[in-house]
């Protein structure tokens, strides 16, 4: 991740000085995130800049997993061009933003009651003149815009990293799915979620895994040269048999 050299203080909507006892301002930095050729400032073919609040707020900082989707999602761009996306979780929304620039339709999902976090993807949105649907939807909670979404695929880039979450996660996965005959569901996790407590939740929400990649695998080396850790990708679908997602499956990808 090559982050600008310069930070800047963003100032609460609204607030005019008069109040003295406002929050603190924000501290924010706007990174930039280079695709394709060298993936640098001076040889690339995308570029999208993100605000982040530099106090490392989790819905407001690209973490590894977020690079890696989004390189996948580069890679792979001739599958989302003219394709509905929706990213849950979407926080700086990395990939979702090169799914648009590639071509996609797509929504850009986060908590609903953070607004701080939607108002930030909408900013970010500006930034890269994207025009992106930004919704707040919350796992587990069936409201009424959700039943309206139907995406070709489904992101979602270290959504896996609480597990008291995962059950949530994967129903809300699950339905869109099911409301989306033929989509996908592509995510990014960290090792340290336990790849089996996935594998069960795959199976007891009847999903399958398609596809399970080491994330470096194809990461370009300026960028793996900067992020830290056992990142794997995995590519899940609904499984109207419901076999068991083994690793001797995983052997076979």
């Amino acid at each position: 991740m090559e982050t600008a050299a310069s930070a800047s203080t963003s100032t609460p909507e609204g607030d005019s000085g008069q109040h003295a006892a406002a929050a603190p301002p924000r501290m924010t930095t706007v990174s930039k995130h280079y695709f394709g050729g060298a993936s640098s400032a001076h040889n690339h073919d995308l570029r999208v800049d993100i605000i982040e609040n530099i106090e490392e707020d989790y819905g407001m900082f690209v973490w590894p997993c977020s690079v890696i989707l989004a390189e996948y999602v580069w890679q792979q761009r001739s599958r989302f061009t003219a394709s509905t996306v929706v990213e849950l979780g979407a926080g700086t929304s990395l990939p979702g933003l090169v799914a648009a620039k590639v071509g996609a339709d797509v929504t850009l999902t986060d908590i609903a009651h953070n607004t701080e976090v939607l108002n930030n993807i909408r900013q970010v949105c500006g930034l890269n003149n994207v025009n992106c649907t930004v919704l707040g939807l919350t796992w587990g909670e069936w409201d009424e815009p959700t039943f309206d979404l139907h995406p070709d695929v489904i992101l979602g880039a270290d959504v896996l990293y609480d597990s008291a979450k995962f059950d949530d996660l994967f129903a809300t996965v699950s339905f869109l799915l099911e409301n989306s005959p033929g989509a996908m569901f592509i995510t990014t996790y960290h090792n340290r979620s336990g790849h089996h407590l996935i594998e069960f939740l795959m199976v007891k929400w009847g999903l399958k895994c398609l596809k399970l990649l080491d994330g470096f695998s194809f990461l370009p080396s300026c960028k793996a040269a900067s992020l830290q850790g056992n990142i794997q990708l995995v590519e899940i679908a609904l499984d109207k048999e419901k076999p068991n997602c083994s690793s001797a499956d995983e052997n076979n990808l």
